[in-house]
């Protein structure tokens, strides 16, 4: 029988939560380098090809594919262990080939770094398509807050390097990340209704029955 969350439905113009963590619950970013090398990959496979200057100019053979058009995505966190993602996909069956060319990427540079052979992830990754709106709001917030757990109580989720929060407080500005359709929810200008509030905030996080999820 598939794992839980393992078969997956695709759909055009869909939304999905998508995760996965390390074979034998091991860390898969063992250092900063690593954790920016998989950023990295993000950007290089959804920031639009005119953006990317001189990187792209080689030879057609070594292109890579570019998912700027069929892949938008809204949320992202990064933990030792493992990682979330929000995205959309415009065209049927985007979102697999994407995350394969980024986990196929990241899993060849982690094993040539650190001398490893064999598969990095556990197993195929897990996604689940987002079918109401208190779901797909709840989920940025549960996917900004994972850090809780390993930060300091100072400076808490805004410190955390390596998630979109900083993005949707405005701190930061990363083009291939795209917060503007959950931010068109609350208001900019009223702290009491802003984003920020509702994802610091400690209240639950709604009836998210794939939220079981043990990291």
């Amino acid at each position: 029988m598939p794992a839980k969350n393992s078969r997956k439905t695709y759909v055009e113009n869909g939304y999905y939560h998508i995760y996965n963590r390390g074979v034998e619950k091991r860390h898969i970013y063992l250092d900063n380098q690593d954790y920016k090398v998989f950023l990295s990959y993000l950007k290089l496979y959804l920031e639009p090809p005119n953006l990317q200057g001189q990187a792209l100019k080689v030879a057609p053979s070594r292109h890579l594919k570019n998912y700027a058009t069929d892949i938008t995505l809204l949320a992202y966190c990064l933990m030792p262990n493992h990682f979330h993602l929000l995205v959309k996909q415009t065209a049927f069956n985007a979102m697999n080939r994407f995350i394969q060319s980024i986990l196929t990427k990241y899993s060849v540079y982690f094993n040539k770094k650190y001398r490893r052979v064999g598969p990095l992830f556990q197993g195929r990754y897990k996604a689940v398509l987002v079918e109401n709106e208190n779901q797909f709001l709840y989920l940025t917030k549960y996917i900004h807050r994972n850090p809780l757990d390993i930060l300091p109580t100072r400076p808490g989720l805004e410190g955390y390097p390596y998630s979109s929060y900083q993005n949707y407080l405005h701190n930061i500005q990363q083009i291939w990340v795209k917060p503007q359709e959950i931010l068109g929810y609350f208001s900019h200008t009223n702290p009491s209704i802003s984003y920020k509030s509702f994802a610091e905030d400690t209240s639950e996080f709604g009836n998210i029955e794939h939220l079981a999820f043990t990291e």
